[in-house]
């Protein structure tokens, strides 16, 4: 179960990751469908096993990441590792797309951990992300309470502020003790938001608690597993990178690419796949405000079997490129020909390779 700022929850079923790792560590993402149950047993086998023994190795955490569908490679692996036995945070950072979110749901499942979401925006506020009382109950029991009579003004008062009232958001969730062991707590797109914020979360991450000024402060008897994600749109502060373990996910190369998209798009053709592959890893050498991620490369193949397209060319690319690109300028210079040009090198160095 996931569960976001906002308290959506999204069912086991969502958790549908996969990702490879070159030898260098670069994570990619490589989804396909995981069925619900299949996840929920995960999940539920994986919880009994954590309460026998912790994780041993770094081969282990590659073992049971890729038993979830996340495939990682030797550093990611390390790094992942490192923040279990240490108990520190793991900063993930890297473009949209390439599978930084995926980690922290693989390890949910891998640990049969409960998995806490708060998604970041810009203006995000520690009330926000810790929590807020019910208003609207308060009222209630205040009229109640009128109604009734003979209440003191101090007692209603130590009613109102308990946790009948309390609206627990995400931060102050993952400070609670839960069968099981501490849950997952994915802090993600965290350069959505601005510096107050940060400094909030610094406090909070050093010592793993929350002051609620009515109730007092509250400390996690466990410290929550903690994933923190940016697209890098703007800097982190170096104050919060310092309490973390730092890891960067790239673009996958080529060869990874190919199997991510066999395993999302099956129905495609082995030259059709090729050609898609190749002409979005040369699209990501141009200059372009926004290069097209793994997601993106799969909705695109998925939009050319759409219309049964069995090669790519020209007016193919002309007629799908708003599956792949989303800036109009971007577009713009893939107009004409642009995009003949790069389609033809693309075909001559795979036809030469």
């Amino acid at each position: 179960m996931v569960i976001s700022a906002d308290r959506e929850e999204c069912s086991a079923g969502d958790l549908d990751v996969n990702a490879t790792m070159d030898d260098d560590g670069v994570g990619v993402l490589r989804r396909f469908a995981l069925t619900s149950a299949r996840v929920a047993l995960l999940i539920h086998r994986n919880r009994w096993r954590s309460r026998m023994k912790p994780i041993a190795s770094i081969d282990e955490v590659t073992e049971k990441l890729a038993e979830t569908g996340y495939v990682s490679g030797r550093a990611l692996s390390t790094v992942v590792f490192l923040a279990l036995k240490l108990g520190r945070p793991l900063f993930l950072e890297g473009e949209a797309g390439v599978g930084k979110t995926e980690v922290a749901k693989a390890l949910s499942a891998m640990l049969g951990r409960r998995l806490i979401r708060l998604q970041c925006y810009e203006g995000l506020d520690s009330a926000s992300a810790v929590y807020e009382w019910n208003f609207a109950a308060q009222m209630l029991a205040i009229r109640a309470a009128e109604a009734r009579g003979g209440v003191g003004r101090d007692a209603l008062g130590n009613e109102l502020f308990t946790d009948d009232f309390l609206i627990e958001r995400p931060l102050l969730e993952a400070m609670r003790q839960r069968e099981g062991g501490a849950p997952v707590l994915l802090i993600d797109e965290l350069d959505r938001t601005d510096e107050p914020f940060e400094a909030f979360l610094l406090e909070a991450l050093s010592d793993f608690q929350v002051t609620i000024p009515e109730l007092g402060t509250i400390r996690a008897p466990e410290p929550p597993i903690v994933i923190l994600t940016s697209n890098r749109t703007r800097e982190v502060h170096d104050a919060l990178k310092r309490r973390c373990l730092y890891h960067w996910v790239d673009y996958p190369d080529f060869g990874r690419e190919m199997e991510i998209l066999r395993a999302r798009a099956p129905e495609a053709t082995e030259e059709l796949s090729r050609q898609v592959v190749a002409f979005v890893q040369r699209l990501r050498s141009e200059d372009l405000f926004k290069k097209p991620g793994v997601a993106e490369t799969i909705d695109w193949a998925k939009c050319l079997l759409a219309l049964d397209a069995v090669d790519l060319g020209p007016e193919v690319i002309a007629d799908t490129i708003g599956a792949l690109l989303k800036y109009q300028d971007d577009i713009r210079k893939l107009e004409g020909s642009e995009s003949r040009r790069i389609l033809d090198e693309v075909k001559a160095e795979l036809a030469s390779g």
